[in-house]
């Protein structure tokens, strides 16, 4: 397996989460985007746990990119 994340998608996730506690896929294997599903295992990838404290509006990550963790800064428009 490569060492670099499987870009999902050229563009963010947008969805409105409750809080919560969530487990970020990094590897891009899940089928269960954004969101980890165990695939990863094996590969030397983690998921990224991230805790919301309020319900709000999360652009998650799509491309795997990210300089900003979980969450979308763009990076994805350089692809």
């Amino acid at each position: 397996m490569s060492d670099l994340p499987k870009c999902v998608q050229k563009a963010p996730f947008v969805q409105d989460v409750a809080a919560g506690r969530y487990a970020f896929c990094t590897c891009g294997l899940s089928d269960k985007q954004p969101f980890c599903n165990g695939a990863h295992r094996g590969s030397g990838f983690s998921p990224k746990i991230v805790e919301l404290t309020e319900a709000k509006k999360v652009a998650w990550c799509g491309c795997k990119k990210s300089g900003n963790g979980a969450f979308c800064d763009g990076s994805h428009s350089k692809l």
